[in-house]
């Protein structure tokens, strides 16, 4: 099966006050290689996120952010402050002797009174994430990677009908080189036994030799050998991008050994024109090879 390394998706759950949100992206690696990025608390499940992506993906640079929101568990603290207060209550009691005032302080006097009263929040420490919001972290990671596996699959149809014109293209020249190579390869055994047959008969005793000679030559233009491998090679490839496993790594040895061959093939095949035929293959094989770069 065809699927692309590169790919996004952003998945936001929340659960009894608790919302996690994980955004998944991947781009092209030989390998896979993961980095997550979350909060020290959800280091106690780092290896069961690592497994979940694992189970999923096998290969490309997939990085996973994790933002995990909890209720508050901090307490409030008020402090009265008394040295402020006494201040404010002498001063208060000189007014009312003076006449300048009645009555006395009240709590709404107090409120009123920003430096008189200080609220503040006491944490409790650092609290273990109970087990259920880890397991909402697990789920929302899992969900992640699977719609990021499902962009995967999307842009890898793409790759997949792109390659399957060029492998198209490549089976069509394949047929072309083997056509002009035996072609040529007859023309050159003709051209040689009417040269022979020239000779003066002191030089042609032994026919049997000098006609083992002649095949022996011409044979070292035979391409029979490359042209069953090419086409193996083809045959296996349409078996690996039609199966159910990631194939992008069997792909690319695949090219590597197309490539071989065909550079075997362009240094005995006789015929004019099969030099440039074998050009023009491996220039189509350098974009295969390009595209399957792309393929997990």
């Amino acid at each position: 099966m065809i699927r692309s390394m590169t790919g996004f998706a952003s998945i936001s759950r929340e659960a009894d006050g608790q919302k996690v949100s994980v955004t998944a992206k991947s781009v092209n690696h030989r390998f896979l290689d993961l980095a997550i990025k979350a909060p020290s608390a959800l280091g106690a499940i780092d290896g069961r996120l690592r497994a979940l992506v694992q189970q999923r993906l096998t290969r490309g640079r997939v990085e996973i952010s994790i933002n995990l929101e909890m209720p508050s568990a901090a307490d409030f603290k008020v402090t009265l402050n008394e040295q402020v207060l006494a201040q404010v209550g002498a001063v208060l009691e000189d007014a009312r002797a003076r006449g300048l005032v009645t009555g006395a302080l009240t709590v709404s006097d107090l409120l009123r009174l920003p430096q008189a009263l200080s609220i503040s929040t006491e944490s409790n420490g650092a609290q273990p994430i109970p087990e259920p919001a880890l397991q909402l972290v697990e789920k929302t990671v899992g969900d992640a990677i699977d719609a990021l596996a499902v962009m995967r699959a999307t842009e890898g149809a793409f790759l997949r009908k792109d390659l399957d014109q060029r492998v198209q293209i490549l089976i069509g020249l394949v047929d072309r080189i083997e056509a002009q190579a035996l072609e040529a390869q007859a023309g050159l055994e003709a051209r040689l036994r009417a040269r022979l047959a020239e000779l003066p008969s002191d030089l042609t005793a032994d026919a049997s030799a000098v006609s083992q000679e002649v095949v022996r030559f011409v044979s070292r233009s035979d391409i029979d050998e490359e042209m069953t491998r090419l086409r193996g090679h083809f045959a296996h490839w349409a078996a690996l991008v039609d199966g159910d496993e990631p194939c992008g790594r069997k792909l690319d040895f695949l090219v590597q050994e197309m490539n071989r061959e065909v550079n075997t093939v362009g240094s005995k095949a006789e015929g004019t024109r099969v030099p440039e035929l074998v050009v023009t293959a491996k220039a189509e094989l350098e974009r295969v090879k390009e595209q399957v770069a792309n393929v997990e």
